[in-house]
C-alpha cells in the first residue's frame, strides 16, 4: 500500500527556514530517519516544502481559472513537507511515523493518507489511467 506522509506546516515553518543549532540538529536526525525508511524499502520520495508566501493556488469554477498568491491563511491546515512510502499497510506506516523526529521545533502534526490504487476506482483503466469502456 502506497501512503503519503504529511507533515503540516506551523506559524515557525511559514517563516521560512532558518539556520540554527536547533535546526541543523533537527535537519541531521530527519536525515538518519530518512536513510532508515531507505534501508527498509519504505521510502519511495520525500522532500519539504517552501513557506506558502511563494506558492500559487489556482482556483476552478466551471471553465474560469483564477491565480491566488501566497501566502495563505491558517499554516496548520497547510503542508510543509511530505513523504511517499510503500508500506504493508497503515499499522506500519502509524508504527514508522511515530519513530520519526519531530519535524518541527515546536508542536507538529504529522497525516497519513493512503493513495488511490486502479483497483480503488470505480471504473477499469489501463495502465495511463484511461478509461476503459
Amino acid at each position: 500500500m502506497r501512503v503519503m506522509v504529511l507533515v503540516k506546516a506551523t506559524e515557525e515553518s511559514e517563516k521560512g527556514f532558518v539556520a540554527s543549532p536547533e535546526t541543523t540538529a533537527m535537519m541531521e536526525a530527519m536525515g538518519r530517519f530518512n536513510e532508515e525508511l531507505a534501508r527498509a524499502g519504505i521510502l519511495i520520495a520525500a522532500d519539504g516544502l517552501t513557506p506558502s508566501s511563494q506558492g500559487k493556488r489556482i482556483v476552478f469554477d466551471g471553465p474560469g481559472r483564477t491565480t491566488v498568491d501566497g501566502p495563505f491563511a491558517r499554516p496548520r491546515e497547510l503542508v510543509a513537507g511530505f513523504w511517499l512510502w510503500e508500506v504493508r499497510d497503515m499499522d506500519e506506516a502509524v508504527a514508522w511515523v511515530k519513530r520519526c523526529p519531530n519535524p518541527m521545533p515546536g508542536p507538529s502534526e504529522v497525516e497519513i493518507r493512503p493513495l488511490y490504487e486502479l483497483a480503488d476506482l470505480p471504473w477499469e483503466a489501463d495502465a495511463g489511467g484511461r478509461e476503459i469502456p
